[in-house]
């Protein structure tokens, strides 16, 4: 495939391209075998549970058991990958997973197990797999060169739904030749290559001069981020509103199988085969279309395509009609999700990517189940084929969306971090606990260029909320109208202190802006005060002061 201008500016290459890079080549490949071992556990688990219980609701619980802690898991994984080596975290991840499956098939081995020991093994074991997922799409972009970027991305997906498309076919043969007890153990087993891909790779990782955030506090800050970077909270909401309308296509295609073409598992499994194989082939197209068209109007071309195809399904009476309908369906979700994973990708910073990723599936798994549960509602109210043309209606909607809620390409994620300079004077002895620490900047504005000066330091408000500010505002002084304040805090002084690590060069761009305006000739004023501050002054006159030997000490 010949290569084309991107709309990044940059020249792009195939669909193959990531693959010539050696690390990705041995991830991608062995997480082909991974991503197979998840659909072999899960047929091998519900056969099992089969064996072990006979209440239906027990066999539904091993998907609930799979997908719970994938929505649990995934945001404090996201912190996890972010604030440490993400080839290390994946490893572990995976590691967990392979030890919890090695294990279950030990106990299953010796017949000891039960239908809710089988479950919590479901569950530890896609737990370790929610601990790998963000590391390793954070890390993708470690990987491969900016230009492969959407196309490795787009690789990612065929390998899923390539396992998808086959993986319960084969593990339902493994487990009637075999037993479910192979099963495990082969799932157990296919991890092992893709840690050893991890092992392998020689990642450059960087150590961070301030030691890791605390967990909650990392969370918070992702979801900050998300919140006031419109790029990034588009994208989300996107892609949830999308699987909230689409759910229909997969929470309903039992019932299309049954009550709208009469058949019977057969006829169930063809149509998830055929949906499969549409987002496969999709996959092969996200970095060409990206290149050659805008990601909004991909995005509103495939709502309206897949709408369409939604509805068909609803009128479809024929096999062969509502199998092109599942294909184009399976093609135009891979699609729009791929496109607005890329949008993330390339609107995240590297301090946050895997934070980002993990807001991302826990929107389209949010997204998928809510609608699910909603489109079976109408479903069992108005029928299925009711649901599914309100379904395809919905879909096409989404289009519009675009004009209300364009998605962005401010592209934060290729701005690098700069090094601000300077480094705050200390008169108290802080610690990084200490805090909270309140920051205030004086400006010196001319009255004339107030509007200008207002309306430019709402940017900056975004930018400082984005990398760590709270409760920002800005006032201007009653009795000399020039004179305006800036103000905000941060949690702990070495919050303050990773605040400052995460500008980047289009924020410094805007502070110069800003400080532009100030007709000091002394520069901006900046205040940084120890909020609270009990733990900096003596109990008792007679208490010996430890910051009385500190220059600058004024005591006491």
């Amino acid at each position: 495939m010949s290569s084309v201008q991107s709309e990044d500016g940059e020249a792009a290459t195939g669909t193959f391209a990531p693959l010539r890079e050696p690390p990705f080549r041995r991830i991608w490949s062995a997480s082909l075998l991974s991503n197979l071992s998840q659909m072999f556990l899960g047929v091998g688990a519900a056969w099992e549970m089969t064996r072990l219980s006979d209440s239906p609701s027990m066999v539904a619980l091993v998907q609930t058991a799979m997908m719970i802690p994938l929505m649990i898991v995934a945001l404090p994984a996201g912190a996890v990958a972010d604030m440490f080596d993400k080839r290390k975290t994946a490893m572990m991840g995976l590691g967990f997973a392979s030890v919890s499956a090695a294990a279950l098939t030990v106990v299953a081995y010796f017949d000891l197990i039960t239908p809710w020991l089988l479950l919590a093994f479901c569950a530890l074991i896609a737990a370790g797999v929610a601990l790998f997922t963000p590391s390793w799409q954070a890390s993708i972009p470690e990987q491969v060169s900016r230009k492969n970027l959407p196309a490795a991305i787009g690789l990612g997906t065929i390998s899923f739904n390539v396992a998808r498309s086959f993986g319960p076919a084969l593990g339902g043969l493994i487990v009637l030749a075999a037993g479910a007890k192979v099963v495990f153990g082969l799932t157990a087993v296919l991890y092992a290559p893709l840690i050893f891909a991890f092992f392998l790779w020689r990642r450059e990782h960087v150590p961070s001069r301030l030691p890791p955030e605390r967990i909650d506090r990392a969370i918070v800050g992702g979801a900050r981020f998300a919140l006031h970077s419109p790029s990034i909270r588009t994208s989300l909401a996107r892609v949830f509103l999308f699987g909230l309308m689409s759910a229909t296509a997969l929470a309903l295609a039992p019932l299309v199988a049954k009550d709208l073409l009469g058949g019977d598992a057969l006829i169930f499994g063809i149509i998830l085969g055929v949906q499969g194989l549409g987002a496969v082939l999709g996959a092969f197209f996200v970095s060409e279309l990206r290149d050659r068209f805008s990601t909004e109007s991909t995005i509103r071309l495939c709502a309206v395509v897949s709408g369409l195809a939604i509805l068909s399904i609803g009128f479809s009476t024929s096999l062969v009609l509502t199998c092109g309908a599942f294909f184009v369906v399976g093609a135009g979700n891979i699609l729009t999700i791929a496109l607005l994973n890329v949008s993330i990708q390339l609107s995240a910073p590297r301090w946050v990517t895997g934070r980002a990723l993990s807001l991302f599936s826990s929107a389209i798994t949010a997204g998928i189940g809510l609608g699910a549960v909603a489109w079976g509602i109408v479903a069992s109210s108005q029928g299925v084929t009711t649901a599914l043309i309100a379904s395809g209606i919905a879909v096409m909607a989404t289009a519009l969306l675009g004009s209300v809620f364009p998605l962005t390409r401010e592209q934060e994620g290729e701005d690098p971090s700069v090094d601000i300079g300077y480094e705050p004077e200390e008169a108290l002895g802080l610690n990084l606990r200490s805090g909270p620490i309140v920051v205030e900047v004086d400006y010196d504005v001319d009255p004339e260029k107030a509007r200008e000066f207002y309306d430019l330091m709402m940017k900056l408000q975004r930018a400082r909320k984005r990398i760590g500010g709270f409760d920002w505002s800005l006032a201007r002084d009653i009795e000399n109208p020039a004179i305006w304040t800036e103000r905000y805090h941060c949690p702990t002084w070495g919050d303050y202190l990773r605040m400052r690590d995460r500008y980047t060069q289009t924020d410094q761009e805007l502070q110069v802006v800003a400080d532009s305006y100030n007709r000091s000739d002394s520069g901006r004023r900046v205040r940084r005060r120890l909020a609270r501050p009990f733990g900096s002054v003596r109990w008792k006159a007679d208490t010996p002061d430890p910051y009385q030997q500190t220059v600058g000490y004024i005591g006491p």
